[in-house]
Formats: C-alpha cells, structure tokens, sequence
C-alpha cells in the first residue's frame, strides 16, 4: 500500500468527521463548554463535581450526565474540559468524560434493536459502572494534584433574580447539540434547529450584557485552540488505521472469548474512531465474520468512548500521564467485562 493511498484515507477521514459532525456536533459543545466556564459558578461545580463533594451525589450525576447527548468521542471532549477546568474533581470529571459517548441513550437503543435487549441492556449497565469505577480509581491516584490545582476563569457574578435566563440559555444551547446531532428528518430537525438559534440569538441580545458576552466567546476560542488542532490530526491519523488494519482482518483476533481476543476488541476499539451509533452496525459486521461474544460487549464499552484524536485531545486538557491512566483504565475494564459477559 503506497503512502498516497494513506494519505488518501486520512485525507477521506477527515472530511467526512467536518461534514458529519463539526456544524451540528463540535461547534456547538464548544459553546456550551465555553458557557460552562463562564455563566456557570465554580461553586455549583464544586457541588456536584468537586473533588471534596460526596461521591453518593457526584459519581452518580457524572456517570449518567452524558446520557441525554448524542455525544461521540471527541464532542464530549470540550463539555469535560469546560467542567474540568471550572474546578470538577478528576474523578467526576473523567467519569462524565466516558460516560457521555458511552451511555448516550441513542446508542443504547440502537444497540438493543440491532443487537438485542439483552446486549443493550448490559451494555448500558456496564457503562455506568465503568464510570464510576475509572472515576474512583482516578480520584485515587491523582488526589494530591487535585487540590487546587485547576487554572481559574474569569467570574461571572449572575444577579438572583436573572437565574432562569441562564437556565434558558443553556437549556437551548444544549437542544441545539442534541437535536442538530440527532437522527430526525431534515425538513423537522432544521428548522427546529433554526428556531432554536433564534432564541439564542435573543437571548444574547435582551438579556446577556455585552462583556459577558465577549467573555463567553473569548472562553470558547481558547477551549477550541487548545483541542481542535490535536482532534483533526487524530482524525486523520484514525482514517490510516483504518485503511491498514479493516474490521475484517481485525474481526479474525477476535474470535472466541478469550483474553487475547477480548483485550485485541477494546485495544482495537480505542484506536478507531465510531461517530455516534456506528459502533453497532460495525459490530454487526465483525459477528457475521466470527466475532466472540466477549469482544462484542469490549469493543461497544472501549470504541465509542475513546479513540486517537480523542486521546490527543484529552491530553491538551490532563497532560499525557493521566490521559494514558484514563486510557488503560477504560481498555482493562472494557475487557474485563467481555471476559465476564463472554463467560456467562
């Protein structure tokens, strides 16, 4: 295979990743993480997500926080960072951060009418368990630098009696995400979507003074500085794997149920890169060729949660250490639970 043909592959990748999901994905999560850094108060962050709240309330919030985004790897990434770096826990942190691509409630149906109830079912299951247990375990080893160690953003002092124009503002930056990013027919989707700008763009104007503004767009473009040059070389880079190593040749190591093939489906999976629901029809494929039962369930808990451009750009946010800690936990438990399931 000539290097021009990689190239090529990179090159398709990429387009297709700008076409499929930077309008109605990407941008949007961008805004709603550069909102989060500064509409949102450190305090209500600290509430539910600080590394010194009760982990009955902040695990469980961020395990299942995610479900209602139809959020893939990388979009995921600027909404973790804009909670990350407005003072959330690692923990809380890192267990949103897999469980927004990992439990999003499109997928989980999805997999459940393709798969079956039972796959869907303890695919769901597994999901949140790995969140808090990845969480936990990260709040362990990184309990020293978790204190105070988050870089501050700028204040934003929100008068009481002007709360609920913060809900509605992001209350309509999210459905923005989750209806631009969702499956329905073009001719309801967009001008549901275009409503739904139209209220933001009054939003902005009646009720968000000018400096606040300026300071929520300033927000947004440092988020998308610091990730988006590392999420499109990834890209390009996810669309060469995929050219070298098809689901088909990767489908003949993951036959059976054994470690070896459970741990090649969730190294595999952590490689590649799925938008939103592909994952299922990718698995789909992979049993019609052999693939274990084990494997299957790694591949759905490690794929849809990691990929390359999603761990160089989680690196710009936890530094390289803690990105290949959280990448080795979400590999080891993604395999651990096809053993488990393979085995039953």
């Amino acid at each position: 295979m000539n290097g021009m043909t990689l190239l090529e592959a990179g090159a398709l990748e990429l387009l297709e990743y700008l076409q499929a999901h930077v309008v109605t994905c990407l941008v949007p999560a961008f805004f709603i993480a550069g909102a989060i850094a500064v509409f949102i108060s450190k305090q209500s962050v600290l509430t539910y997500f600080g590394a010194q709240a009760k982990k009955y309330v902040s695990y469980p919030v961020a395990s299942v926080s995610g479900c209602i985004l139809a959020a893939c790897s990388c979009t995921v990434i600027p909404l973790f960072a804009g909670i990350y770096r407005r003072g959330a826990g690692i923990g809380p942190a890192t267990a949103f951060l897999y469980s927004g691509p990992a439990i999003n409630i499109l997928a989980i149906v999805f997999t459940a009418r393709v798969l079956g109830f039972e796959v869907g079912l303890v695919r769901a299951v597994l999901a949140i368990v790995m969140a808090v247990v990845i969480g936990l375990i990260m709040a362990f080893l990184y309990q020293k630098e978790d204190r105070g160690s988050h870089p501050q953003s700028r204040v934003y002092s929100e008068p009481e009696n002007a709360k609920y124009k913060t809900w509605v503002f992001f209350v309509d930056l999210v459905l923005i995400l989750v209806v631009g990013a969702s499956t329905l027919r073009g001719v309801i989707k967009w001008p549901v979507v275009m409503g739904l700008l139209l209220v933001l763009g009054y939003v902005i104007i009646k009720w968000q003074n000018h400096s606040d503004t300026k300071l929520w767009l300033t927000e947004t473009w440092q988020l998308s500085k610091l990730i988006v040059p590392y999420l499109l070389v990834g890209v390009v880079a996810a669309g060469i794997i995929k050219q070298v190593l098809p689901p088909a040749y990767v489908s003949r190591f993951v036959g059976g149920n054994s470690v070896s093939a459970n741990v090649t489906a969730s190294v595999a999976g952590a490689l590649m890169y799925f938008a939103t629901l592909t994952e299922v029809p990718i698995v789909e494929s992979l049993m019609s060729l052999g693939m274990g039962k084990g494997p299957q369930l790694a591949l759905l808990l490690a794929g849809p949660a990691l990929s390359l451009p999603n761990m160089l750009a989680i690196r710009q946010v936890l530094g390289t250490q803690k990105t290949l800690t959280y990448v080795g936990l979400v590999i080891i438990c993604a395999s651990l639970s096809g053993i488990l399931y393979g085995g039953i």
